[in-house]
């Protein structure tokens, strides 16, 4: 029955002249998400953006479409053209019949009362918008009969009927989207992604506000094993549903750490890789025209994230540092995850860089005089250098 499916966005609508950008850009991430199902024709018409839906099922395209950043919901409609030799009268006629199919199908569904909500948008008509849906509903009550009830304030089904001047359309469900801003639309951020619950959530949330993002991960091999690795690929590649590839940067912190452990108080070993990390992230994301950092760091729930942790390790770069979930709770975190589908994945028991290194009572009040004044015992840069010049970098694709 559905042939079409009508995209809802939400911010892009207030966008004023830069509309357009948002709007080609959304298009252009709705074709390259439904790119593994088929190639469909996506378009903008009237304000709105279509997908037809050809010969597939329209709940396959909807639970994709959904998933791009910039819409709010999408909606599964019947579309019909109009013929150039049909006039106005003849077109509403079959907008009415359209509406009685999509309602006939709902009462099937169990539908136990509705509502018409119209829109006219060829205005050469005679009918207001108002008038259109007491008309469409006395129409549609006079072929159903009594098998379902008008409730103009708590219908369980709206059938929409929309008249215009090339088509008539009629759509009832929607379908949640996530909203934010199309990808590419806001620069470019570097992911420290680690295989925890944080990170992958925090690097989602950043990109749903149009941020392109790649991803570096530190380990410690071969004290984490491959599999802590191919954990972190796991992450990257359920994020690429969202984000699209993930350019993945695989760096070894071992000789960092082991420089820390022989020259550094033991307590500060976190603090000092954080460190290492941020400086080596910052370097990476300039390479790579980075504008900025994420992190998925939430205030106090480890030592190195006390509000002092955080002072020391924002001092060791000069890019912006996102932290979208630094006032979030474990609990709203998770849901999160479970949402995205990372959760499942992060909570397979694997060490990583922090955890095989990490020092019996970390400080949780480091001072940045004597932090920065620890780490002239080492050879930063050249750590540093040494680090990046063994990097192993894949591209992951869902």
């Amino acid at each position: 029955m559905y042939n079409s499916i009508i995209v809802k966005y939400g911010e892009i609508g207030i966008k004023g002249k830069n509309r357009y950008i948002f709007e080609n850009k959304l298009i252009k991430n709705i074709k390259n998400m439904l790119k593994p199902i088929d190639k469909f024709n996506v378009y903008k018409e009237y304000g709105r953006v279509y997908v037809d839906l050809g010969d597939y099922d329209y709940d396959e395209v909807c639970e994709e479409v959904k998933k791009v950043f910039g819409i709010v919901g999408v909606c599964p409609a019947v579309k019909v053209l109009r013929n150039n030799e049909e006039d106005v009268e003849a077109a509403y006629q079959k907008l009415k019949e359209t509406a009685l199919i999509v309602l006939e199908d709902k009462i099937a569904s169990g539908a136990k009362s509705f509502k018409v909500e119209s829109r006219r948008g060829d205005k050469s008509f005679r009918l207001t918008s108002q008038d259109m849906s007491i008309d469409i509903g006395g129409y549609l009550l006079s072929n159903v009969g009594d098998k379902i009830k008008v409730d103009i304030n708590k219908p369980e089904v709206k059938i929409k009927c929309e008249l215009r001047e090339s088509n008539v359309v009629v759509y009832s469900d929607t379908v949640p989207g996530y909203g934010g801003l199309p990808i590419g639309t806001n620069g470019k951020a570097m992911s420290l992604l680690s295989g925890g619950i944080d990170s992958p959530v925090a690097t989602w949330m950043v990109a749903k506000r149009g941020m392109e993002v790649e991803a570096i991960h530190f380990h410690t091999y071969p004290f984490t094993s491959e599999k802590s690795q191919e954990k972190v690929k796991d992450l990257a590649r359920i994020l690429a549903k969202y984000v699209g590839r993930v350019r993945l940067h695989k760096i070894n912190l071992l000789e960092i750490q082991k420089a820390v452990g022989l020259n550094c108080r033991d307590e500060e070993m976190t603090i000092i890789s954080r460190r290492f990390m941020m400086r080596i992230a910052e370097r990476v994301g300039v390479q790579r025209n980075c504008d900025a950092l994420i992190t998925g760091e939430s205030i106090g729930q480890v030592a190195s994230q006390t509000i002092q942790g955080l002072t020391c390790t924002n001092a060791s770069v000069s890019l912006p540092v996102f932290r979208p979930l630094i006032a979030m709770d474990k609990t709203e975190i998770i849901d999160i995850a479970k949402k995205i589908d990372t959760f499942e994945t992060s909570i397979i028991p694997e060490e990583d860089c922090c955890s095989v290194f990490a020092p019996k009572k970390p400080v949780t009040k480091p001072r940045l005089e004597r932090i920065e004044d620890s780490e002239k015992a080492l050879d930063v840069e050249k750590l540093i250098e040494d680090a990046i010049a063994n990097m192993e970098v894949e591209v992951i694709e869902f």
